[in-house]
This record gives structure tokens, sequence and C-alpha cells, in this order.
């Protein structure tokens, strides 16, 4: 089975989300900062006259957000009848699953073990496979603490 997978980095690790919930990739432009948000919702921009809510995902995640170089561009994405831009490392390609998606090995951390689903190959090497809600919810989202924002 193939699947059209969207390759992200995110703090230095290759990720896939399904092609079919990316509905764009942007250069984010100016982002407006929310008060009294969590430290992951990095604030809130506009596409096209629509409001997004900008996820950082390296925080998301729970790792310090300067640590890695990013290409200034987002994922765009809707989940939950809400729509938001992931900022990642950087968008590395659009390429298909050679084979099923397996068990994410041990060594990845509780952060990844929280977000990910399982692990593919691609043409261009192994990446793990995201579950886009958890990762939008961040760190504490596992335990229901954060809302949306947008």
């Amino acid at each position: 089975m193939t699947e059209l997978l969207v390759v992200l980095q995110i703090a230095g690790r290759r990720c896939a989300v399904s092609a079919h919930d990316v509905k764009s990739v942007i250069e984010l432009g100016t982002v407006t900062p929310v008060p009294r948000t969590p430290d992951f919702i990095a604030g809130i921009a506009a596409l096209r006259s629509q409001s997004l809510t900008v996820i950082d995902c390296r925080r998301a995640l729970g790792f310090e957000s300067s640590q890695w170089p990013t290409d200034e561009r987002a994922a765009v994405i809707a989940n939950g009848g809400h729509s938001y831009a992931l900022v990642v490392d950087r968008v590395e390609d659009i390429t298909t699953a050679t084979g099923a998606p397996g068990q994410v090995p041990g060594g990845f951390g509780p952060a990844w073990s929280r977000v990910a689903t399982g692990m593919t190959e691609t043409r261009t090497g192994p990446v793990l496979l995201l579950d886009l809600a958890m990762l939008i919810a961040g760190p504490e989202g596992a335990r229901g603490e954060i809302e949306t924002v947008a």
C-alpha cells in the first residue's frame, strides 16, 4: 500500500503526515502573539482572510524552539474545524510510503512516543508518522489542559 506523504523535519527528525491533511505549504509572514496562551502557540496569522493558529511544533513536543534552524515555511492543516499553521524546521518533500507502517522503535523518548503513530519507509528514507491532533494539542494536551485559540 502506498500513501502520499508530506515529509517534514521537526526538531531535527524526519516526520511525515498524510498529504490529504496538508492544505498548503506557506511562507509564514507576520505572526501576532496571543496573550495567555501556552508557549507552543506562537500566535495567529492570516491566510487569504482566514485566521490560522500558529503552532511551533518543536515547542509542542517540549523542545526549545531555537535549537534548530527553520526555513520559515509552515504546513497548513485543518483539524476539528480549526485551521493551523505548523511551524517546522523545514518542509522536505512529497513522496509515497513504500510499505505498510510499522511500530515505532524505542529510543525516541516520551515526546515522540506521544505523537508518533508508526514508522514507514519512503523513497527518501524512514519517517515517523505523526498524529496531528496530538501534535497540535502540545506537550500538556494528553491531559486535556490546552484549548484551541482560533
